[in-house]
């Protein structure tokens, strides 16, 4: 069904997740629970720690996390989709870890008070708003001195070769949907992420790059993964003819090209904020 997408760049993103969950913990996009368990062992988090995690998703990063800190320490997860954090929940749950909590919430307007965390996670969310600076000082100021942040973002050649197929077949069926590029392509280098964290505010950030080919084991695979990702949204308002036109063109170019893996490359942000100065 064929579905119009909100123009509030917040809004856009809940309406293109709560979409997408119904793939979302799909196996071919097991890149989530990969990168998010990534992100928190470089975190080196320490028991009993406090944490903040946003864009949490359906948990890829908050239920490490949690697992990390043990039960005397405590992870909250915020994100716009209301549907993934459910799923979020029901693993927390599954796991009988007792120290999550899972709420909506915009990451330019949280309700926690300043320096509350001993770390703050962002994972695949900085890039969901235009002001991307902005952001970055919002997780930063809920970090307490001593505490960290982490923030992933995507790399170059995000889910490349099949990333420029999907856009080509969306615009041969529905030219006002193209997209020339994604939004987390001024972050896609150690430079250009970099210049994003110290405009707001995080001089001095520990970046690691991870260069990674996830496997494609067929074609419906791939069909998968934009069900279940940020595609989504831009499928969402296709009508189901155009649907079944764009769907038949991915996995045509899958089975002609043989494709048995795409880019998914990363970059690792890691700051920790300085101690207040001893004025004695």
């Amino acid at each position: 069904m064929k579905a119009n997408m909100p123009e509030n760049a917040q809004d856009r993103a809940a309406f293109t997740y709560n979409a997408a969950a119904d793939f979302y913990n799909a196996s071919p996009l097991s890149f989530w629970d990969y990168f998010g368990r990534r992100t928190i062992e470089l975190a080196s988090l320490l028991i009993g720690s406090r944490v903040l995690d946003v864009c949490c998703g359906a948990g890829a990063s908050a239920l490490p996390a949690a697992e990390a800190v043990g039960p005397m320490g405590n992870v909250i997860g915020v994100d716009l989709a209301k549907q993934l954090l459910e799923s979020a929940r029901t693993k927390a749950i599954e796991r009988r870890l007792g120290n999550t909590k899972f709420e909506v919430g915009d990451m330019l307007s949280m309700r926690f008070p300043f320096a509350s965390f001993d770390a703050v996670v962002c994972v695949f969310g900085i890039f969901f708003v235009p002001d991307m600076a902005r952001a970055v000082k919002e997780l930063w100021s809920r970090v307490r001195p001593g505490g960290k942040l982490a923030v992933t973002t995507w790399g170059p050649n995000f889910c490349e070769p099949t990333n420029n197929a999907f856009w080509c077949s969306i615009k041969n069926v529905r030219p006002d949907l193209y997209k020339g590029f994604n939004p987390w392509d001024r972050i896609n280098d150690p430079a250009g992420l970099r210049k994003i964290l110290d405009k707001g505010g995080v001089a001095s950030p520990n970046i690691i790059t991870e260069n990674r080919l996830h496997p494609i084991k067929a074609p419906e695979d791939w069909w998968k993964i934009v069900l279940g990702s940020g595609y989504r949204g831009t499928v969402e308002q296709l009508n189901e003819a155009e649907r079944e036109t764009v769907k038949e063109a991915n996995l045509a170019f899958i089975r002609d090209r043989k494709i048995l893996a795409i880019e998914t490359n990363v970059l690792y942000a890691l700051a920790t904020k300085p101690l207040p100065a001893n004025t004695t």
